[in-house]
């Protein structure tokens, strides 16, 4: 049973938000430029080192010593992108490397759990004209029996989007280098994560494409701003984006106290008939008297039309034993409790409770359904099949189904450990 130990009070801010740093000044995550070169004698932003003084490609004449070449790239029209798509031709796998960060500091930056307070920056890398995509979950340490909550860095990725999510609670400043150090792959100026040729930056400062010469290890990343790496033949264009960012925080926090009651009750407590009823489930084990050494909670709340829906008390305890994971009240609180570490998805948890999961219906409603997965404060869209959602430590997953929610909930946190 739970043991109940101490609150973890978490206060969500409303947005993101902190004056864009000199280097990167591109709103929305992307510029509204379309078409257009940096040109001779514009002024780069503070702390960038401009183009000047490159040698030009071959066969070209430059105007003067800060004109680019005519075989540089122009800024293409912005494209509009949600949390959760792929962007580029898959490259590299998922994750850090194994000399990147697995949950040690590395270049200044700790793995802890996720801040209260996220911004991000976006990063593409071109070979040759193609666009490749970053990989997802760099950066993220999952749980272990010694770090049950699991961790992340400061700089992280969740998908394959080119996001780079930066940790902005204490407003902090983070580097292109940190970035690749947790990701543990190598850049210089003949080499991009094992791409090797020669190698030329950009950067997106407020719509106007601008080449970077200076150390590629200190180019600040900055808030919506956009570095693009390009390996040997640079692209025609450069990508820019415009991103559908998830609703704010609300400012009215909402406790989830043991026992307690989230939302208006609509579903019948515990299991239905074709739901858990002792018998293993997808895995998950019934027993009574479970040892709880790894003890963790995520929380589920549904919005349908804006209504807040509560989340049934009792699912997946039986009178003989509970589950694996199983709900004691309506607050919305997934308890995971088992003796050893165990992957678990939230599929599982609705396959208890005997209620379908999908892209098109929760627990039986139907409908035009959006999910956000918000771990303490860093919150994006899921896109991918909810039966696939990790259950993690502090994890909030919401559902609206129908009329869009104009706020996320923001939640005070109890935690067993």
């Amino acid at each position: 049973m739970l043991k109940e130990k101490h609150t973890h009070i978490r206060w969500i801010s409303a947005a993101a938000s902190a004056a864009a740093l000199a280097l990167l000044a591109a709103c929305g995550g992307g510029g509204s430029g379309n078409g257009s070169n940096s040109t001779a004698g514009s002024t780069p932003a503070s702390g960038t080192t401009p183009a000047s003084g490159t040698t030009p490609a071959s066969g070209t004449t430059p105007a003067s010593d800060t004109t680019p070449t005519n075989t540089s790239p122009t800024l293409a029209a912005a494209t509009a992108v949600v949390d959760g798509t792929t962007i580029g031709t898959a490259q590299w796998s998922d994750g850090s490397t194994s000399s990147g960060g697995t949950g040690q500091a590395v270049n200044g930056l700790n793995c802890t759990v996720a801040g209260a307070k996220y911004s991000y920056a976006h990063l593409s890398i071109y070979q040759d004209g193609k666009q490749l995509a970053l990989p997802a979950n760099i950066g993220t340490v999952v749980p272990s029996m010694a770090r049950q909550t699991g961790c992340v860095y400061p700089v992280h990725t969740v998908d394959a989007s080119g996001k780079v999510r930066m940790d902005v609670t204490s407003n902090g400043s983070y580097t292109l280098g940190q970035f690749f150090a947790v990701w543990g792959q190598p850049l210089s100026t003949t080499n991009v994560a094992g791409l090797t040729g020669n190698v030329t930056a950009w950067v997106n400062t407020g719509g106007a494409l601008q080449q970077y010469s200076g150390d590629l290890a200190s180019l600040s990343l900055t808030q919506h701003g956009e570095v693009t790496l390009v390996v040997g033949t640079p692209p025609a264009q450069v990508a820019t984006y415009t991103w559908t960012d998830p609703p704010p925080f609300t400012s009215t926090v909402s406790t989830l106290s043991f026992g307690g009651l989230l939302g208006t009750l609509y579903f019948p407590d515990g299991s239905t008939g074709t739901g858990s009823t002792g018998a293993t489930v997808d895995g998950v084990v019934c027993a009574p008297g479970m040892a709880e050494t790894f003890h963790v909670h995520s929380h589920v709340a549904i919005f349908k039309d804006g209504q807040w829906l509560a989340f049934p008390k009792n699912v997946g305890i039986t009178s003989g034993c509970n589950y694996e994971l199983h709900t004691h009240d309506n607050t919305g609180i997934i308890h995971i409790e088992t003796p050893n570490v165990k992957p678990f998805t939230l599929g599982q948890v609705f396959d208890i409770w005997g209620v379908p999961l999908s892209s098109t219906n929760v627990a039986g409603i139907t409908g035009n359904v959006v999910v956000y997965i918000n771990d303490n404060g860093d919150v994006r869209r899921y896109t991918g099949d909810p039966r696939n959602i990790p259950l993690t430590s502090l994890r909030d997953i919401t559902f609206q189904i129908g009329t869009p929610i104009t706020t996320l909930p923001t939640y005070s946190w109890y935690e067993p450990q």
